[in-house]
């Protein structure tokens, strides 16, 4: 794939064609429609396997805009795409857009000023009532109910506007990604490989439903998986409470849910809790409703909180779930999806005071059930003392903004190592993921652990089914009894070239429309898949599995998943199950994970935080290699903080890459460029290129090892050793203006000038790829991108016996004797008529290889001695400055 001939032989190539004036501005709109026009970033299909370097690119959520976050990891991956290419691979660099699920929802709904009914008939003729443009989101109690084709299309049509602002921003940062390589996680591919794969977890008995009790979030109306949770603070009361033992004693407890207390189904202590053993076996009664409760012990019971004795509500926490379920207690839910209390007094609310009490909370939210059984228990007796403020870890939905319920309903789920569970080989499945997290090459490795925590500590399968509506539908229909009612047991499936099929419009095999809901017919499930049981499945969507098997061959299982540490346990985790039990192996062999973007308060930024930046305004005002510069400086894996700084940092660095390539190129005026190893025999030109192998050794063993920052870090030290130092030592030898300088010596230093400048471009091209371009263009056909990654063995063998040490000897004496000449406040040009310079005694032989470029630079006109002075640093002892050129 590479353009470029290596440095071992000879190039003749024209005059640099650079410009008068070099400029950053512009450089982004002009090298991107030159790598569009020539496909520059194009995915070769007749490449192997072998030749192939794939990426799962993250399909970033399109629901509003991209934020400085999203810039910062997703350089990091095009640092390793570039240089992959420039390795001679053929790089599978696609691009995928999330654009289901709630987030979605939430913006249309803002957007548009609408919300989905599903009960209304669709209207073709739909004009949305408000423009997002026009002016303010409109508020959830004036949106416009429509019906669900009508939202889905409105989800769409939005979701199509916001790819292609993503587009053109990822393009402006200079993501070389291959824009015919796309795909939407709602489209027709993504929704045939979710369906596909959810039909063959079905088969194999990996996908289930069961009703049972889930997390609810109230406010969205959708269960909610163990991966989507969020412990925040939330401020409550505590209230001491008195159930009544058959003597009249009373047992106190403490809780924060007193609405709850018509779900009790039992008082639960620790078996070895001295004050409560008598109690086990025993009854209690609740206080306001009256129902007779056993009280158990169970180890999960903690002692030394509150009273050390709990009610078990149904359900009031996970932990409830838990007694529920090993305590095999009764089902006794008061509450319902909507968050509210359920209207129909319960059968086991016998006494006549205590259904008096629930009908005052019947329908009420939670939050007024908890004052109306709180007025209650002060009325009876049976508070004790008045409520004390607390503020307690609850679960909330990740995206949501009220603690999340626990209500019973019939979900879908898949096996994830959550539950006991044999794989197909007969072991178990969660001891099987376990050990694909230790197959898997995590970058940095220390982050493995965050995988083994997660997978470690399920407690539950992965619940993949969502109450929404703009989602890939969950592929199945269930069979309608002979006597009209609804068999869930009897789910019916779809044939394989069906797919995708939408089962509230398509009908299942064997079944016309006019049996829809009909007895001895069918219905359609309404469900859709969570976001990630279709993101869990980006490389075999992007690989094209089912629909281009040739493609997929070639491309899968994929090299790299890069990605945030905060889904690990969502999309990594996920997407490891999902070929686990699909192939049997990784879905890909490297996981690279990028840090946090922290504000200047060192917060995560986030748009719920409110602290995000938004990135067009930065790469508009400080160049697209400025921004991945300060991307590129930050370690996989570690926090960085949102520095301008570094950006002026970054530009600075791209500038003198212009600057400093056109000064050394053109040093031969209009003479052809030549790049000519064998012409470097100057002993310093020598060690540049030894120091510059050092350079590309390193940074290239840093790349192969997903350590982008370290060969950023040792190119750009050097690059500057060289510009600072070497470029200002030979250029007048270089230059050569009089020719009083024998022609092969002003050869050695413009071959090796050349040489490196060639070298540092594709050093450099992975991190600025604007700015290098631009310069390659100016001497070289075709992309800098296409070009070969330097070879360090060329450089050595052109070195021979070159020492880098010279460089920063050299360097340092010419430093001292600048040094003098600013002291004196005269100008640089300003000509030594003598000076003496004492060096530490083991640069004297050093420096004196280089003298001739030593005194051009220093402009020494007259003698220079060099003495050797132990190990200190170079200095001027004595000197005599000519009289300074007046200025005209």
């Amino acid at each position: 794939m590479s353009q470029t001939p290596t440095t071992r032989d000879a190039e003749t190539l024209p005059p640099p064609s650079a410009p008068d004036k070099v400029s950053l501005e512009g450089l982004e709109d002009r090298w991107n429609a030159a790598w569009e026009h020539e496909q520059t970033y194009a995915f070769d299909r007749t490449a192997t396997r072998e030749q192939v370097y794939s990426i799962d690119t993250p399909p970033p959520t399109v629901s509003g805009s991209l934020h400085v976050g999203h810039v910062f990891s997703y350089t990091h991956t095009d640092v390793v795409a570039r240089f992959q290419r420039m390795r001679g691979k053929s790089v599978f660099y696609p691009m995928g857009w999330d654009d289901n699920g709630l987030p979605t929802e939430r913006r249309v709904q803002n957007y548009f000023g609408v919300r989905c009914d599903p009960s209304l008939p669709y209207d073709p003729d739909l004009v949305p009532p408000h423009v997002g443009g026009e002016g303010k989101s409109v508020r959830a109690a004036d949106q416009v109910p429509v019906s669900r084709k009508n939202f889905v299309e409105l989800c769409e049509r939005l979701t199509a506007e916001d790819e292609q602002q993503f587009e053109a921003l990822w393009r402006h940062l200079g993501l070389s990604v291959d824009w015919r390589q796309h795909y939407q996680t709602i489209g027709a591919d993504a929704r045939l490989v979710a369906q596909a794969a959810f039909l063959h977890n079905l088969e194999r008995g990996e996908a289930y439903q069961a009703a049972a009790p889930g997390l609810w979030d109230v406010t969205f109306q959708t269960a909610v998986a163990q991966a989507e949770l969020e412990a925040r603070d939330y401020p409550g009361f505590f209230h001491k409470v008195a159930f009544h033992r058959p003597d009249g004693t009373e047992v106190h407890i403490e809780t924060t849910r007193p609405e709850l207390l018509p779900a009790c189904v039992a008082l639960i202590a620790h078996p070895d809790d001295e004050r409560y053993q008598p109690l086990f076996g025993t009854t209690v009664t609740s206080p306001v409703f009256g129902v007779e409760l056993p009280v158990l012990a169970h180890p999960a019971a903690e002692m030394d909180k509150g009273a050390g004795i709990a009610m078990c509500c149904t359900f009031g926490d996970l932990t409830d779930v838990q007694w529920w379920r090993e305590l095999d207690l009764p089902t006794r839910p008061v509450l319902g999806r909507d968050g509210r209390i359920l209207r129909e007094t319960p059968e086991w609310i016998t006494d006549p005071a205590g259904q008096e009490a629930y009908a005052e909370m019947a329908g009420k939210t939670a939050f007024s059930a908890r004052t109306a059984v709180v007025d209650a228990l002060r009325d009876s007796g049976d508070l004790d003392g008045e409520p004390a403020p607390t503020q307690r870890k609850t679960n909330f939905y990740e995206k949501g903004d009220k603690p999340l319920e626990i209500v019973t309903s019939r979900q879908w789920y898949i096996r994830n190592g959550g539950r006991p569970h044999t794989d197909t080989d007969g072991t178990d499945l969660r001891e099987n993921l376990l050990a694909r997290g230790r197959e898997l090459d995590f970058h940095p490795d220390f982050m493995r652990v965050r995988y083994e925590n997660w997978v470690g500590g399920l407690n539950s399968d992965w619940l993949v089914s969502r109450q929404r509506f703009f989602g890939v539908p969950i592929p199945v229909w269930y069979a309608v009894g002979a006597d009209g009612e609804v068999d869930h047991d009897r789910v019916l499936t779809p044939e394989a070239a069906q797919l995708p099929v939408d089962p509230s419009t398509d009908v299942p095999p064997g079944y016309t429309e006019d049996q829809r809901g009909s007895v001895g017919g069918f219905v359609g499930e309404v469900d859709i898949m969570d976001t990630w049981a279709t993101s869990s499945l980006t490389p075999q969507i992007a690989g094209g599995w089912l629909r281009d098997e040739d493609l997929f061959a070639r491309v899968y299982p994929m090299d790299l998943r890069p990605q945030g540490q905060d889904i690990i346990r969502t999309w990594l985790f996920s997407t490891v199950v999902r070929a686990h039990l699909e192939f049997g192996a990784l879905p890909w062999r490297h996981a690279a994970i990028s840090g946090w973007i922290l504000d200047p308060d060192r917060k995560k930024m986030s748009k719920s935080k409110g602290n995000v930046v938004t990135p067009m305004g930065l790469l508009e005002e400080h160049g697209s290699d400025a921004v991945r510069y300060w991307a590129a400086s930050a370690r996989l894996g570690t926090d960085a903080a949102f520095e301008v700084g570094q950006m002026k940092i970054g530009r600075r660095l791209a500038i003198k890459v212009l600057n400093a390539s056109k000064f050394a190129l053109t040093m031969a005026g209009d003479d052809p460029l030549v790049l000519d190893p064998a012409a470097v025999t100057a002993p310093i030109d020598k060690a540049m290129l030894a120091g510059l192998a050092d350079v590309v050794e390193t940074a290239t063993t840093a790349l192969e090892a997903y350590d982008h920052t370290r060969a950023l870090e040792v190119s750009e030290t050097y690059f500057w050793t060289f510009c600072d130092d070497y470029l200002e030592l030979v250029k007048d030898r270089a230059y050569n203006r009089d020719g009083v300088l024998p022609a092969a010596d002003a050869a050695s230093a413009r071959s090796a000038l050349a040489i490196a400048v060639d070298t540092f471009l594709r050093l450099f091209a992975p991190v600025l790829p604007f700015a290098t371009e631009e310069v390659w263009r100016w001497y070289r056909p075709g992309s800098v991108h296409r070009a070969a990654w330097p070879d360090a063995g060329p450089l050595r063998a052109a070195a021979a016996d070159g020492d880098p040490a010279l460089i920063a000897a050299t360097g340092q004496a010419l430093a001292a004797l600048r040094k003098v000449k600013s002291e004196a406040k005269v100008s640089q040009r300003t000509t030594f008529a003598r000076v003496r310079l004492a060096l530490p005694a083991a640069q004297v032989d050093a420096v004196q290889q280089a003298l001739t470029d030593l005194r051009a630079a220093g402009r020494v006109r007259g003698d220079l001695e060099i003495l050797g002075s132990g190990d200190g640093e170079a200095v001027v002892t004595e000197h005599e400055l000519d009289e300074p050129e007046q200025r005209r």
